[in-house]
């Protein structure tokens, strides 16, 4: 059995009929349903890519010294990271291949659980599954099976928006170690924290001053508008990373040069990132009364550049009824079982969309 045949169909394949109903709009598409930015990509950032664009010799796996040094003076400035040294810091190819294939990087087996956020990004399941391991969805850090080898916590969440508090991720922390597992917090969204502040699991509230068995995993996809430069980073335990190093350097897992170049640049500047903050905030405080007035909930979304809802039906009928608004959503049910009553809505288009959405929802 090939490995397609393990792994569940793509998600976003099953929405083509509410697209097309979107798109039929007098007004045109508001594609709300994924989280690709819109907005441009800092002019330091294409600057440093053009001026890196000489790359004549190879890079290597574990990244340039000057890549690993911005990676790292950006988790203590920001996230009041643990000194690391640079055995404890990694540039990966955007950190959804990080995601994929951290299950199979560490070696785990068929008696190995993964466990992950009961709703979820889908890509936690499906690294599990290309593993050959056991997927298991999961939400209380008690009821953690013994036989986890890896754990994956997101705050703030995708698609939830919910920020973990100090106390629940220290709960995490201690689970992990009590079983043995590595325990990896995707922290991509971290920057668009609205209602609540995020803790890295890098800072030393979180891990007691001790980063054994713990890794964060961070990308300039949302951070930066640099999706398409698929720039990320996974930092912490340097003997969990130097593996990691090890069998990528076997299969070609690189960060091209020009690409590392640009993260340098992104990760030294600040300013870029308030500024999108501002964009994405003012994003939704239009979208977000305009859902209710529409009678949606509005649940968690305290972070992240999504506002997750529900009108108390099957997450199809409400991306339906939005479609037929030319509004396109995310059905909850590509996160998981419990999510089957939600629907994700994107912060990622332009104000002119947001604004067109917010009409159509309150006509």
């Amino acid at each position: 059995m090939g490995l397609g045949a393990r792994l569940p169909d793509f998600p976003w394949d099953t929405l083509s009929a509410a697209k097309a109903l979107a798109s039929a709009h007098p007004d045109g598409l508001v594609d709300l349903s994924v989280g690709t930015p819109v907005d441009p990509t800092p002019d330091l950032a294409r600057e440093a890519l053009a001026a890196a664009s000489d790359a004549h010799g190879y890079p290597t796996v574990w990244g340039a010294p000057a890549t690993r040094r911005a990676v790292l003076d950006y988790l203590a400035r920001r996230w009041s990271a643990l000194p690391l040294p640079d055995e404890g810091v990694l540039p990966v190819i955007g950190t959804k291949e990080l995601v994929a294939w951290l299950p199979t990087l560490l070696d785990l087996r068929a008696d190995d659980a993964v466990v992950f956020p009961e709703c979820a990004y889908p890509t936690y399941e499906v690294g599990a599954l290309t593993a050959g391991a056991r997927p298991v969805p999961l939400d209380d850090p008690a009821r953690i099976p013994e036989d986890a080898r890896l754990i994956w916590i997101n705050s703030p969440a995708n698609p939830t928006g919910r920020i973990l508090g100090l106390d629940e991720m220290r709960a995490f922390v201690a689970a992990a170690r009590d079983r043995g597992a590595v325990l990896a917090s995707d922290e991509c969204y971290g920057e668009f924290a609205w209602e609540a502040e995020p803790f890295s699991v890098l800072d030393p509230r979180v891990n007691d001053g001790d980063v054994t068995g713990l890794l964060a995993v961070g990308s300039l996809s949302k951070r930066s508008n640099a999706a398409g430069y698929r720039a990320g980073f996974v930092a912490g335990d340097p003997d969990v990373v130097q593996r990691l190093v090890a069998a990528r350097k076997h299969l070609g897992m690189i960060v091209p040069a020009p690409i590392q170049a640009a993260m340098v640049a992104m990760l030294g500047d600040q300013r870029h990132v308030e500024e999108q903050r501002e964009r994405y905030l003012a994003r939704r405080a239009l979208l977000a009364p305009a859902l209710r007035a529409a009678g949606f909930r509005i649940e968690h979304s305290e972070g992240s550049l999504y506002l997750w809802v529900t009108r108390d039906e099957d997450c199809r009928a409400s991306v339906e009824w939005l479609a037929e608004r030319g509004i396109l959503a995310a059905p909850g049910d590509f996160y998981g079982a419990a999510a089957a009553r939600h629907v994700r809505v994107a912060l990622t288009a332009t104000d002119e969309r947001i604004a067109a959405a917010a009409a159509r929802l309150t006509a």
